[in-house]
């Protein structure tokens, strides 16, 4: 059975809809975005996030003592990064807050070189605002990959989704923008998303 991740959480509505559909993972942007949250408002969701379902961090070029903070205050159980960040970076990382990795990998035309540090890989359409654009990438690229565990990003939602895990077989898949109407999480398209990823049949089930 395929995980889910769904990103990009804002309102106590959002967390209401997590709940739920109980994905495995909700994700908390940190980083210069729409959908960007801080701390206190992070802890107060994460407060009403079931216990079953983990929140990922997802920073760009942040420093470790600011994740640790965040990891340590219990608001964040894993940690994504979409900057710079080399190895030696996660490495310092991982002994600073015990959480495991993801780190998210532009895909363009091929597979870039790839970090040996992290947990997780996550692959995500190229571009220069490192993700969050709504358009996949060509997912044959993986249909060999045969490295770390990966969540699978870029423009998923209910339509396509199970024909991206046919073609590259992620460990998780991860979307956001696909499961929005006019900006805002959609409780109905959570729910679809996550039914279509599991297996289950979506009929009766809204």
């Amino acid at each position: 059975m395929g995980k889910v991740k769904i990103c990009g959480f804002r309102r106590v509505e959002d967390i209401d809809a997590a709940n739920q559909a109980l994905p495995d993972y909700i994700g908390f942007v940190f980083a210069p975005s729409r959908r960007r949250v801080d701390a206190a408002t992070a802890a107060r969701l994460k407060k009403r996030l079931h216990p079953k379902i983990a929140a990922v961090g997802v920073f760009v070029n942040e420093t470790v003592d600011g994740i640790r903070e965040l990891a340590q205050e219990g608001i964040i159980d894993l940690v994504q990064l979409h900057g710079d960040e080399d190895d030696a970076y996660m490495e310092r990382l991982k002994a600073a807050c015990g959480c495991p990795i993801i780190k998210a990998i532009g895909i363009g035309s091929q597979l870039p070189p790839l970090p040996k540090a992290p947990d997780f890989l996550l692959f995500d359409t190229l571009s220069p605002q490192r993700g969050g654009t709504g358009t996949p990438f060509d997912w044959s690229l993986l249909a060999f990959y045969r490295g770390l565990p990966f969540f699978l990003a870029g423009g998923l939602n209910a339509a396509n989704v199970r024909r991206a895990m046919e073609t590259c077989s992620p460990y998780a898949v991860d979307a956001s923008g696909g499961l929005e109407t006019d900006g805002l999480k959609d409780a109905a398209k959570i729910a679809d998303f996550v039914q279509r990823v599991r297996g289950f049949p979506t009929e009766g089930c809204m």
